[in-house]
């Protein structure tokens, strides 16, 4: 009897919120997952907002750093699909969105063409047509640019928001006073990170070329969901309402004394100014998300 291989993913960003949820759907599909990371050690414990330690479910590591593209070369060797939401989430000392969404990620899919890969699956911005003046969100374009013209077979991802940057909101009102840009009543799907890495798993499966758009199971305002978090937290509701305008000052002034900082700025902005609701999916709730980051307590 002839047992079949099972398929390997290279899965890059594997240390992050998104890209934990994502090694442990492939393992638990039967693909075999090398993970891509900076850092090993990040893969060991459980995340601050739940995501699954899966140091022991890889089957191989692969270190490397984006903004080294020297380091991602060989990292596609004897791999047939390649998923990557390695990009960047936070600032970093001289460290730009171009570098690692477009420059990193275009420097892996050149590794990936080189070693005959079978498919790329990436995760990108919904809305980014809406928000492209914001650097994050045209470095993550420029790079679905190059994978369009690629050649090989594709995947783009577009979710709405994650779960851990409701995280980020939570974290404000455990302080108990939530400042929000603008009137609170822009609507948004936030998904879960492992109902989201479903419909990974799910498009590494399917044949040809396609642009997904996924939201959660749940549309809520900005005010509604900070309301959430301090309801999970037993606290008053304490939100002040900021004009944009004094987002786009702050904005202006960053841009001077802090370019990667600017480029966080400049996204959380974009996403004030409009709706994001995308098509719904998954089994998991943002109310149950916020009371059990509550029992972690401060």
């Amino acid at each position: 009897m002839v047992t079949m291989a099972k398929q390997k993913v290279l899965v890059a960003g594997a240390s992050g919120y998104l890209g934990r949820h994502v090694v442990k759907e492939f393992v638990e599909r039967g693909y075999s997952v090398r993970a891509l990371v900076r850092n090993k050690e990040k893969l060991t414990d459980e995340g601050p907002n739940f995501e699954p330690p899966v140091a022991e479910i890889v089957e191989e590591l692969f270190i490397g750093d984006a903004v080294d593209s020297s380091s991602l070369k060989n990292a596609c060797r004897n791999v047939d699909i390649v998923f990557s939401c390695m990009g960047l989430t936070k600032p970093q000392h001289n460290i730009t969105s171009e570098q690692i969404d477009h420059l990193g990620n275009k420097a892996l899919l050149e590794d990936a063409l080189s070693h005959g890969v079978m498919k790329f699956i990436y995760i990108s911005v919904f809305n980014a047509d809406k928000m492209m003046d914001s650097g994050m969100v045209k470095a993550h374009e420029l790079f679905v640019h190059d994978l369009r013209a690629s050649g090989l077979p594709y995947s783009v991802i577009r979710p709405t928001a994650y779960f851990n940057d409701m995280g980020m909101f939570f974290s404000f009102a455990r302080k108990g006073h939530v400042f929000l840009l603008g009137d609170g009543t822009n609507r948004f799907n936030p998904i879960h990170g492992a109902d989201l890495a479903r419909v990974c798993v799910d498009a590494a499966a399917t044949m040809g070329n396609s642009e997904i758009a996924v939201g959660g199971p749940d549309t809520y305002t900005y005010d509604e969901t900070n309301l959430m978090a301090f309801q999970a937290l037993g606290l008053e509701p304490k939100i002040t309402h900021l004009p944009m305008w004094v987002g786009d000052i702050a904005l202006f002034v960053i841009g001077f004394l802090n370019k990667p900082l600017k480029n966080i700025i400049s996204f959380a902005l974009a996403v004030s100014r409009i709706d994001n609701v995308a098509p719904a999916t998954g089994t998991r709730h943002l109310k149950d998300f916020f009371k059990k980051l509550a029992t972690k307590g401060g």
